[in-house]
């Protein structure tokens, strides 16, 4: 005869108090209730987030300008380095630190 394994223990139980339905909102206390109704602002416990204006989410006319320069003038200096500047290595590491921030902006472009 096989023996069979017992059942699995069941772990857990109810999280929400019982008589409530998945929509429910919880019973906010009447003095909280009260601030966030006076200020107009979302209770810090709901799960409202509010859209991001869109003047945070486009970035000034400035930067792409900025990102283009910054890679025109590491292409330039690294140039130079082989071309004018071969004893020194300046200008390569003026070249680099250039396009490293030309990469910087570009990721900040909206």
């Amino acid at each position: 005869m096989t023996s069979v394994a017992p059942p699995k223990r069941k772990t857990g139980g109810r999280v929400t108090p019982a008589g409530t339905k998945p929509g429910d909102k919880p019973a906010a206390t009447p003095a909280r209730a009260a601030r966030t109704a006076a200020s107009g602002a979302v209770a810090p416990s709901s799960r409202y987030t509010p859209p991001i204006p869109q003047s945070a989410k486009e970035s000034p006319r400035w930067l792409p300008a900025l990102m283009l320069g910054l890679f025109v003038v590491g292409a330039l200096a690294i140039m130079l380095r082989y071309l004018v500047f071969s004893d020194s290595n300046w200008p390569m590491v003026i070249g680099l630190a250039c396009l490293l921030g030309g990469l910087y902006t570009a990721t900040k472009w909206r």
